[in-house]
């Protein structure tokens, strides 16, 4: 959840969205993000809309937002979400809690915004119900408890086995532990487990990563992502990088560590079904991201949190303090929204369903794009398989290069 600051149109106190964006809410599958804001310390890479302790408290040391609170305006803000879809809703299939550091609340609160959920609008059956985690926030009586709450799938935030990477990103775990914590979520009953990895990281050279991937692997998750360093303005880590205390990442290199997290994985059984996400079988696959790549419903939840609802998409006011005061006023915590045209929802299909294994069809492309994928095809950065079947699949290469395939194909 970046904190990016967005303009948009205003949205009504009650959180009504337009009929037209309500009338799709029955085409597609409808899942909720629920963001939690709460971090023990902020890592030097994250410019992510999340708060330190410290961070929440006024110059008089009052508490001006608290975790102790937290689940109770998110169940607030369930009921606000169950007032605002009204109609043909379908039940939810997927849940996914992120932050910041989901695992700093008690299990039973996670369990508690969970329950809302589901008495508000019913889950699926087999419902995805995913949360992030820190490596070092959790317990096997902690997972064992998530799991008797109804979660199915863990996220652990592993980043890199080697110390001196940690370091530089400044996380606060110790390699190896990700590692016991994925025999820890197995023991508890969780059925899919994933592993977050970050390669670019100035100092790791490639003995590092391949050790990383190794690592992963040997843990035995049914699912891995692996995503590069972007050194994002206003972080410590770009005032490093700024001051030349760091290198830049290099996008040469960039693409030799993908290169090798696709074939580490794949030799470890793992598919790509999306650039940066890996998974063993068709089942250990994020349902909860397909639903983001591939234009479906979700309300988010939380300070800063972003929902979708026919091409309807708003975003939540950021600070957790703002948040808790509008809901405490019986208003909807949305800062601002947009309603997207034809256009744009046809932009971000490409844009989006480019990225996953099935691709898109070239019937979204205008006559250019057309042209451009067929150029794209002998290059050989789509399929030309795919291509003659009508879709735009990207090779492996293509991979590599998918920004610049998406601008050349919109």
């Amino acid at each position: 959840m970046p904190s990016v600051a967005l303009d948009g149109e205003p949205v009504p106190r009650t959180g009504d969205l337009p009929e037209a964006s309500l009338a799709e809410l029955g085409d597609r599958p409808l899942g909720f993000y629920v963001h939690v804001p709460f971090c023990v310390t902020r890592c030097g890479y994250c410019d992510f809309n999340t708060y330190t302790a410290q961070e929440l408290v006024s110059r008089d040391g009052t508490a001006v937002a608290s975790r102790d609170t937290y689940a109770d305006q998110a169940i607030a803000e369930i009921a606000l979400a169950d007032r605002v879809l009204r109609g043909g809703r379908p039940p939810v299939s997927t849940v996914f809690v992120g932050g910041g550091t989901p695992t700093l609340l008690p299990a039973e609160d996670l369990g508690r915004i969970l329950a809302a959920i589901a008495d508000r609008f019913g889950l699926e059956p087999g419902a995805e119900v995913t949360t992030e985690a820190n490596p070092e926030t959790v317990t096997p009586a902690y997972l064992a408890r998530l799991r008797e709450a109804g979660f199915t799938r863990v996220s652990f935030g592993m980043q890199s086995a080697r110390a001196h990477v940690l370091r530089v990103l400044e996380r606060g775990h110790t390699p190896g532990r990700p590692e016991q914590c994925v025999a820890w979520a197995r023991e508890a009953g969780f059925e899919h487990v994933n592993l977050d990895l970050i390669y670019g990281t100035p100092g790791e050279g490639d003995d590092d990563w391949r050790a990383s991937l190794d690592a992963a692997v040997a843990a035995g998750p049914d699912h891995v992502s692996a995503y590069s360093l972007i050194v994002e303005e206003g972080t410590r880590l770009a005032a490093r990088v700024r001051r030349g205390e760091l290198a830049e990442p290099d996008d040469d290199t960039m693409a030799d560590r993908y290169l090798t997290a696709d074939t580490v994985l794949g030799a470890a059984g793992f598919t790509p079904y999306e650039v940066s996400n890996w998974a063993r079988t068709p089942q250990g696959r994020s349902r909860h991201n397909m639903l983001y790549w591939t234009g479906a419903h979700w309300w988010g939840v939380g300070p800063g949190a972003h929902g979708h609802v026919g091409g309807t998409r708003w975003w939540n006011v950021k600070h957790p303090a703002a948040y808790a005061s509008r809901l405490a006023e019986d208003s909807s915590p949305a800062q601002a929204r947009e309603v997207l045209t034809d256009g744009e929802r046809r932009f971000e299909r490409v844009l989006l369903e480019l990225r996953v294994e099935q691709g898109c069809p070239l019937d979204l492309l205008e006559p250019a794009g057309r042209e451009a994928a067929a150029r794209a095809v002998a290059d050989g950065l789509l399929d030309a398989d795919a291509h003659r079947a009508g879709r735009a699949v990207l090779t492996r290469r293509g991979r590599l290069l998918a920004d610049a395939v998406v601008r050349d194909l919109t």
